[in-house]
């Protein structure tokens, strides 16, 4: 049932960003049933979209009466997965009279803040968002996704990837809102320009192509570093990559490294070896990838071996370089309607390798064609408490949070994190007529997303208890590699070392059984 509430929201900044009023009713576009976010901020710019029956639409959950009752959520700061939150929040507590209280937490927070309370027994929040791969130490107190939830079409939609993500131990743990994983990007104003390509081919000896292996990647962003090559006045870059040793430079790392040390011929661990639990992270393959990312550095812009995220994001879709590779905001960026550069990238799967580690035989192993490793890395999780008292209110949240009229709108609004992750998603003609892309860039990017999905090979984020220990050792050992301190030799071997003692203070049988999920998922074909 539908009464005015006052949404309760701990930041200032979250209600400024969200519009300041609370509406009684979902705001129409003047046709029956029709969606719009325009109430409740200043979304007016995305239109409106159908609402679309079933147990969570809006009709639907407009029927639920929860007056008296209290939701808590706690999740990102706004806006990335932040501001969706609290925007559906407001609508549903406009729907169902609900009281939702949601608590936004800066990332470098977020884990100490969801789990504190949860090892001392308290029910500070009935619903937590927060980084899938911190499913290895969150599970304990996550509630199964009830059946009735996983039956709903919106559930059915979501891809094998994506679902394989939010289980753990066989069972639905996270509500599937959100989908992440690397590729590599590129400026199709330079690749196919017969000019340039005519340049490279006279200067190199080699044909200008999307790059097939990282050593080729490297190749080209290097010839095109530090030379205006769109005429805009300005000196373009080769190559923008995360490199920010506390910035979640560790995942542009195991994406670059992945093809040279996840061998399709070789089971039973990426990062450890599952049956000893030694760590890989210091094999050839994955020194071979720290070598590469070191060298990468040459094609930097200025300032590039210090890129966070949102340097990567700005650099290469405000068209500062030619190439990037890391999940979909710098894609996304360069694809908004004032972008200088709409309409001129593409999408293309991360390069591979045709050199690959082999850890059975202590070798390297030789393919004719590139050996692709496809990198399905982080992608924001949610889940309800097992102690909360208010679950039924909880997965009606979620449920309508990602019901198929939100997310066709969410999708439209890169700052909300939400990314692909429903068949439905992929289809090129949404974002064409959506988003007004051309056909090229939309047919890239779509077949590169869905051909992760089903692909072999996959390499998953390290889901273990004391993830975030690990994910530091790593960042720290590259970052001593990438600065000239050590080699990259030197770096993993430190890793390695600070991984085995890690493993062995949390306990082997322990971290091996959550390996165990891991190495289910990267062994899978």
């Amino acid at each position: 049932m539908r009464k005015p509430m006052i949404l309760a929201v701990v930041s200032a900044l979250v209600v400024n960003s969200c519009g300041g009023t609370t509406q009684s009713q979902p705001a129409s576009s003047g046709t029956a049933g029709d969606i719009s976010y325009k109430a409740y901020g200043d979304y007016a710019q995305y239109g409106s979209t159908p609402d679309v029956a079933g147990p969570c639409s809006y009709a639907s959950i407009d029927k639920k009466d929860y007056s008296g009752r209290t939701l808590k959520i706690i999740t990102h700061a706004v806006p990335v997965m932040g501001e969706p939150t609290v925007l559906h929040a407001k609508q549903f507590q406009d729907l169902t009279g609900a009281k939702v209280e949601v608590v936004n937490v800066p990332f470098g927070d977020l884990f100490q803040k969801i789990m504190t309370p949860l090892q001392s027994g308290q029910d500070a929040y009935d619903i937590f968002f927060n980084g899938s791969l911190w499913i290895g130490d969150l599970n304990p107190y996550e509630a199964p996704v009830p059946d009735a939830y996983l039956s709903v079409p919106a559930m059915q939609d979501v891809t094998q990837n994506y679902k394989d993500v939010a289980t753990w131990n066989g069972k639905m743990i996270q509500y599937p809102v959100d989908g992440d994983r690397f590729y590599l990007k590129y400026r199709t104003d330079l690749f196919d320009n017969e000019e340039i390509k005519a340049k490279y081919k006279t200067d190199t000896g080699k044909d200008l192509r999307v790059p097939e292996t990282w050593d080729e990647y490297n190749e080209i962003a290097k010839y095109f570093n530090d030379w205006d090559w769109d005429n805009d006045g300005a000196k373009n870059f080769g190559s923008a990559e995360v490199t920010k040793r506390d910035d979640l430079m560790f995942s542009a790392f195991i994406g670059r490294a992945a093809p040279y040390a996840k061998n399709p011929n070789v089971k039973g661990g990426f990062y450890f070896d599952l049956e000893t639990m030694k760590p890989l992270i210091n094999n050839p393959g994955f020194v071979k990838g720290l070598e590469l990312f070191v060298d990468a550095q040459k094609a930097f812009p200025p300032g590039g071996s210090s890129f966070g995220l949102g340097d990567e994001i700005l650099s290469f879709g405000g068209g500062q370089t030619a190439l990037s590779y890391s999940w979909d905001d710098a894609f996304i960026q360069a694809m908004e309607k004032t972008s200088r550069i709409r309409n001129k990238v593409a999408a293309a799967p991360l390069p591979g390798a045709t050199q690959v580690w082999n850890r059975n035989t202590n070798q390297w192993d030789t393919f004719a064609t590139p050996n692709r490793a496809p990198y399905i890395t982080w992608g924001w999780g949610v889940a309800v408490s097992n102690l909360s008292k208010n679950q039924d209110i909880a997965f009606d949240y979620l449920c309508f949070f990602s019901n198929e009229a939100n997310h066709t709108l969410d999708l439209q609004i890169g700052r909300f994190g939400v990314n692909p992750f429903r068949t439905s998603d992929f289809d090129p003609k949404f974002w064409e007529e959506k988003l007004g892309w051309e056909t090229n860039t939309a047919e890239t990017y779509t077949k590169t997303l869905s051909g992760m999905d089903g692909a072999p090979n996959r390499v998953f984020d390290l889901r273990v208890p004391g993830v975030n220990e690990f994910m530091t050792s790593m960042a720290t050992g590259v970052a001593s590699a990438m600065a000239g301190e050590k080699t990259p030799q030197q770096a993993l071997d430190d890793v390695a070392t600070e991984w085995a003692a890690i493993v062995d203070r949390i306990g082997v049988d322990k971290v091996r059984e959550a390996y165990r999920n891991v190495v289910a998922l990267e062994d899978a074909q």
